[in-house]
């Protein structure tokens, strides 16, 4: 298990300071901790996962996933192993058509090199967005996900979170609020948007 990164005194007193109605939300959670940031080893693997989690609930995807691993040598998730695979082994794994399709053409993108990975760590947020949208069925959302919790950059939020807008509109009481207001509040929280998010999330589950 990848060691752990607590909330740093700084982001705290970041908060206390700038967003009083943040601050009270993680005074209610309590210890809000991040993986430190992931081999590039890794990458692929997680992006793989990641699009087969997609859409489904934490149990279904888990065993999908779990199915599908075992058509592997060895449980190795690599663009070869996974090219080597029949449209009828995946399908039977309980992946879907259209995922397939993702996991086909993420896997072909990275061993062509079209796809740089073991680059990404080097990247700006914003052009580590754009090489891993290069990928169908990889998102702005799903990339935002990977560089919170696969390259841990430290000032993410994700404007389509459905959980960080329910989370923004439960704290703050806005019924329907806009991308512009939810902007004005997440703004205050920088450098520490990915905290944040975490104390966000995790007051869904504090209610």
């Amino acid at each position: 298990m990848p060691s752990k990164i607590t909330l740093n005194k700084a982001a705290r007193e970041h908060f206390k300071k700038t967003d009083p109605i943040l601050y009270k939300a993680l005074e209610k959670v309590g210890k809000v901790e991040m993986d430190k940031p992931r081999s590039p080893k890794v990458y692929f693997e997680h992006l793989v996962r990641s699009i087969v989690f997609q859409q489904l609930s934490g149990k279904a995807a888990n065993t999908i996933y779990s199915r599908f691993m075992a058509l592997l040598p060895k449980g190795k998730v690599t663009p070869e192993t996974i090219l080597k695979l029949s449209d009828e082994e995946i399908r039977g794994a309980g992946i879907s058509g259209q995922k397939m399709g993702y996991i086909r053409d993420l896997s072909q993108k990275v061993k062509d090199k079209e796809v740089d990975l073991n680059n990404l760590q080097n990247l700006s947020d914003e052009e580590v967005i754009s090489e891993l949208t290069k990928v169908k069925g990889i998102g702005r959302w799903t990339a935002e996900m990977f560089l919170m919790f696969t390259l841990t950059r430290p000032d993410i939020f994700s404007h389509g979170d459905l959980g960080l807008r329910n989370a923004i509109k439960m704290l703050y009481k806005l019924e329907n609020p806009t991308q512009e207001q939810v902007e004005l509040i997440c703004a205050k929280w920088s450098p520490h948007r990915t905290y944040a998010c975490r104390i966000l999330w995790e007051s869904l589950d504090n209610r």
